[in-house]
């Protein structure tokens, strides 16, 4: 025979099934509300608005000269490393030492301006993503509601413990529309051919809330 505590947890158990299958057939009962999740790759959201867009082009367009001024000293490097490879078999073993120094001094400065460019352009990266993230938020804020999404997760990070994703959940575009409705005046700037900015060796941080 079962004892006295497996009856008793067998009795609830089917009580609660009898309850809960009767409730869901009960006229005019009300069920539990899903709740909608929404994801968003938050950093592709602020560079594609127009605000964004702008931003970054005059960033990009700020860091071009500094561009220029670090292909021109690696172009000369290697310049120099193309002569002592023809010439070297030529030079006298001063001159050939001569030479591989000014190239290795020559090597510590192109990397020494290279991470001072980058560090400065993440740094001033970071300044607009943080400054056009704060405004996103609340646009996101503002459409969530409107929109009755209780959960909104960023994939912008590969880190991200998102599995799988409908594509319909996906809002990027949406937040994106609604952002420049939101901010009309911030027009897309004039397309300006300009070298690329120093590459980043580092992802933007997604902007937190202040």
């Amino acid at each position: 025979m079962l004892g006295n505590k497996k009856i008793l947890a067998l009795f609830l158990g089917l009580t609660l099934g009898v309850s809960t299958a009767a409730l869901a057939q009960a006229p005019g009962a009300t069920t539990p509300a899903v709740p909608k999740v929404g994801i968003v790759a938050i950093q592709a959201a602020i560079a594609n608005t127009n605000e964004g867009k702008k931003e970054l082009d005059v960033l990009q367009q700020r860091f071009s000269p500094k561009q220029a001024e670090l292909k021109g000293l690696n172009d000369e490097i290697e310049g120099l490393k193309k002569q002592l490879q023809t010439q070297g078999d030529k030079l006298s073993e001063e001159e050939r030492g001569n030479r591989v120094r000014t190239i290795e001094a020559k090597q510590k400065t192109l990397q020494r301006n290279l991470d001072d460019a980058q560090s400065e352009y993440q740094q001033a990266e970071q300044e607009v993503v943080n400054r056009l993230g704060t405004k996103m938020l609340k646009v996101m804020e503002d459409y969530a509601q409107k929109n009755g999404y209780t959960v909104i997760m960023d994939v912008s990070s590969p880190q991200t413990p998102v599995l799988y994703a409908a594509e319909s959940s996906n809002i990027t575009k949406q937040l994106v529309d609604a952002y420049n409705a939101a901010n009309p005046s911030a027009a897309p700037a004039p397309a300006v051919p300009s070298a690329p900015a120093p590459k980043s060796g580092a992802t933007a941080p997604t902007p937190k809330r202040p």
